[in-house]
Parts: structure tokens; C-alpha cells; sequence
């Protein structure tokens, strides 16, 4: 559909044109449904909203500025309801506690809230017994691991003269460090 054709059509549908409006949801219809399947709602939710969309354009019919862009005003009603239906869902919960919804935040529910919360504070006590290991391991132990988790990596050349160790050794000499450290962490408990 041409867009001075949409510009017509939307003129004379704001003027009570039947036939105008019925071509106009019968051209426009499938952009409309496009935006709406592209945001993966549920069948009730996508016809909701096309519903609404189409609701919507019959209230402002006369007030659209560009009719020749009515396609532009369709899709962005569209995208617009979409996005209320998903941050309605994430609101929704089913409970029989009345002031667990005054609780939920945008972000989501309270219980996954408090789930991350744990998992930020078990991974933060992870690394902390992590390091706390790690300082307890020896000094030629720490200083090998030290310059192998740089980021980028060096080569194993470059290992060999900053710490003295043949390139050979730096492997076998990494695995039994980490193994050590390993052991530190299963023997507390931490790994």
C-alpha cells in the first residue's frame, strides 16, 4: 500500500468513509500483526492488543498529523501496547497475600530479588576464600599464577624471563600449584 494511497484513505475514513476504513485495516492489518508476533505474546494478549491498537487509531483518526504515515503510528501503537502487556505480566503474580503486590518491584518479583541477592553474596564469599587461599599458597606458586591470569595472556617465553623458570617447567609447575590450591579450598570446605 502506497503511502499517498494510506494518506487518502486515512482522510476519508476520519470523514466516515466505511469503505476506506475496511481497506485501511485490510492493507495495514498485516503490519499490525507483524509487530504484534514479533513480540511473542500469548494468542489472547496479540489479539488484545490488535484490538486496541486499531481502537486506538479510530480515536485519533482525525487527529493524525501524517496521515500518509499512519503504517509508522500503526507499528509504534503496536510496539508501545506490546511492551504494557509484557510489564503487566511481570507484575502479575498469583498469591493469596493482598500486600505482596505492593512489593513488586520493577525489576521483578521479591523472591527472585532476594534469590540473586543470596547468589551475588555466595559468589562474593566464594571469591573472597578464593583469595584468601590463594595468599597462603608460596611465593613462587603466587607469583606463576599472578602473571598467567593476565589478561591477555603471556606466552610461556615471556613467563620464563620475567620469572626465571624453564619454559618446560611452567606447565607441570602451573598444575601443581592450582592442584595445591584445590586441596586448600576442598579441605575448608570452599570448593
Amino acid at each position: 500500500m502506497e503511502r499517498t494511497d494510506v494518506g487518502a484513505l486515512v482522510r476519508s475514513a476520519a470523514d466516515g468513509d466505511a469503505a476506506a476504513w475496511k481497506a485501511i485495516v485490510e492493507g495495514l492489518g498485516p503490519l499490525v500483526w507483524s509487530v504484534v508476533r514479533a513480540h511473542r505474546l500469548s494468542d489472547a494478549d496479540a489479539h488484545e492488543v490488535y484490538q486496541t491498537v486499531w481502537f486506538r487509531f479510530a480515536q485519533h483518526l482525525g487527529r493524525i498529523r501524517e496521515p500518509d504515515k499512519a503504517g509508522a503510528w500503526l507499528s509504534s501503537t503496536a510496539r508501545n501496547e506490546c511492551l504494557k502487556v509484557h510489564r503487566n505480566a511481570r507484575r502479575l503474580m498469583l498469591t493469596d497475600d493482598p500486600h505482596l503486590l505492593d512489593r513488586v518491584s520493577e525489576d521483578g518479583a521479591p523472591e527472585q530479588s532476594l534469590l540473586e541477592a543470596e547468589e551475588a553474596a555466595a559468589q562474593s564469599e566464594r571469591v573472597r576464600r578464593l583469595w584468601q587461599e590463594f595468599e597462603e599458597l608460596g611465593e613462587r606458586c603466587r607469583q606463576l599464577l599472578r602473571v598467567l591470569i593476565a589478561s591477555p595472556p603471556p606466552s610461556y617465553q615471556e613467563v620464563s624471563a620475567a620469572l626465571g623458570i624453564a619454559v618446560g617447567s611452567i606447565g607441570p609447575l602451573r598444575q601443581r600449584c592450582l592442584r595445591r590450591l584445590r586441596a586448600r579450598l576442598e579441605a575448608r570446605g570452599a570448593a
